[in-house]
């Protein structure tokens, strides 16, 4: 018998416009869920259920006709996002008592759609890291075996959609904070273009590399949630091209992009790193699919190269400087100090010079790829790593050298500004989640969405759920005493 988190978020929505569900419902199941699965697979910081029940029943109150295509259905806010009067830490003990006092502007659009926010998800201190595993929650783990990391910096978002926590999830990403999570976890994770949504309103644009974007465990779902996010907002410093007529659930629902030239590419921008063979798999297993449905897809080079790598991390050991009470600095951990330490070396000449070369070797790799409607690469070079893993032996120079072998595709698309999504096409023969990446032109969200999910329906769709999905229902739910699943 289906329970109410096996249907989609938009399954969700119209299950309460039908009158079978109603946003409260929905909300009490998914907090029970919450209850026995969060703390085990590391899914949230804060869980708001007083608010969520409050937000549910004024849901409920709005008049059918005023209501969006998610209205009602519960998500979650990565606890990297402003919430006005709800803590966030930033995944930080620095910051454990921090309550903001607005919301960001995605949070204000998330919640003006009607959705309800369960609470907080679990993030990588400051948003610095690949994997989620910090001081202030309980790591975030991949809910197909809770022996590996559900990622980061989105990795709670992750661990709490593909646990049926919750159908979509808001998260951001600015070396491959969504799109990392979705790949481990068999997830969709969606970074829009630069400028589509707005990552007001605090902060200058942290030099394009960041932004808010949606999870999600089918494109449509994922569309939708972008649809809610991407509005635009005066005095953004970067602005990419509206929405298309319809929308971008349109766009999913239509499934047409037409006949494309893709770009195939799996050498890594770290040249000297190898690619596991089950995420080449990944990749072959999409260009098939691709060119069955009609496409051509072609051989690459990487738009960006190993000179680029270098001048990436310049830029991200100077982001890593987030401000932090000068008091609260020794409780950072050991990998953000090594980061923030990087980053106080960097003059600003020197970062002047390294932005002017990063965008020119963009500039260079824009011109290799143009005859290009979308590239196809790996999202990670490995299809998974165990929690702890990164920071086994303590050296946090070792630690960040890991993440950079692990992850040197995701980040690539940052730099770039481009539209990039992570699909989850294939598995490991253990049954593991694989990922692989489809980028599309600057602006051109829609057409990638179309592409992802013709892609889905090639595939025969991805709502796919690990063992601890059922672990629980909605009439039996006790405690969080579930231990490690492997499919």
């Amino acid at each position: 018998m289906a329970e109410p988190h096996d249907l989609t978020a938009l399954e969700q929505a119209a299950a309460i416009s039908r009158g079978e569900l109603s946003s409260v419902e929905l909300v009490e199941h998914h907090l029970r869920r919450v209850a026995a699965l969060g703390d085990t697979v590391g899914a949230f910081v804060t869980v708001t259920a007083e608010a969520a029940r409050e937000a549910a029943r004024a849901a409920d109150a709005v008049p059918a006709d005023e209501r969006g295509p998610l209205h009602g259905v519960p998500t979650a806010i990565k606890d990297l996002t402003l919430t006005a009067g709800i803590r966030t830490t930033f995944g930080s003990a620095a910051f454990a008592d921090f309550v903001p006092p607005v919301d960001a502007d995605v949070v204000r659009f998330i919640r003006a759609a009607g959705l309800v926010s369960l609470g907080k998800t679990t993030t990588s201190e400051l948003g610095c890291s690949l994997y989620s595993e910090g001081r202030v929650a309980p790591p975030a783990r991949n809910p197909w075996d809770l022996a590996y990391t559900a990622g980061g910096s989105s990795g709670g978002a992750a661990s709490a959609v593909a646990a049926g926590l919750v159908p979509v999830a808001q998260g951001s990403d600015g070396g491959g904070s969504l799109r990392i999570p979705a790949g481990l976890c068999g997830l969709i994770g969606y970074k829009p273009s630069r400028g589509l949504v707005s990552g007001g309103p605090v902060g200058f644009g942290a030099f394009g590399l960041p932004t808010h974007g949606p999870m999600g465990r089918t494109v449509a779902d994922v569309a939708a949630l972008l649809d809610v996010m991407a509005q635009p907002v005066p005095g953004e410093p970067y602005l990419s091209p509206g929405a298309p007529p319809g929308g971008y659930l349109a766009a999913a629902r239509a499934a047409a992009p037409g006949r494309l030239r893709i770009g195939r590419f799996t050498a890594a921008m770290l040249a000297e790193e190898p690619v596991h063979p089950d995420c080449v798999a990944a990749v072959d297993r999409a260009a098939e699919l691709l060119a069955s449905a009609g496409h051509e897809v072609v051989e690459v080079s990487p738009p960006l190269g190993p000179a680029a790598w270098p001048l990436f991390e310049i830029v991200w050991y100077v982001l890593a400087l987030a401000p932090v009470p000068p008091e609260r600095e020794s409780e950072l951990l050991p990998l953000t100090r090594f980061l923030r330490a990087r980053g106080a070396g960097v003059s600003a000449g020197t970062l002047s010079a390294t932005l002017g070369e990063l965008q020119a070797q963009v500039r260079l790799g824009a011109r290799r790829t143009a005859g290009c409607d979308l590239l196809l690469c790996p999202t990670l070079c490995a299809p998974q790593a165990p929690v702890g893993w990164f920071a086994a032996d303590g050296d946090p120079a070792a630690d960040f050298d890991r993440q950079r072998r692990f992850s040197p595709y995701c980040a690539i698309f940052n730099v770039t500004g481009e539209p990039s999504v992570s699909l989850p096409v294939a598995a490991t023969a253990a049954g593991l989640p694989v990922g692989i990446l489809l980028t599309g032109r600057y602006g051109d969200d829609a057409r990638l969405i179309a592409t992802a999910a013709e892609l889905e329906n090639s595939s025969g769709g991805w709502d796919r759920h690990p063992a601890i999905w059922r672990a629980v229902d909605s009439a039996n739910v006790k405690g969080s005493g579930v231990g490690r699943l492997t499919p």
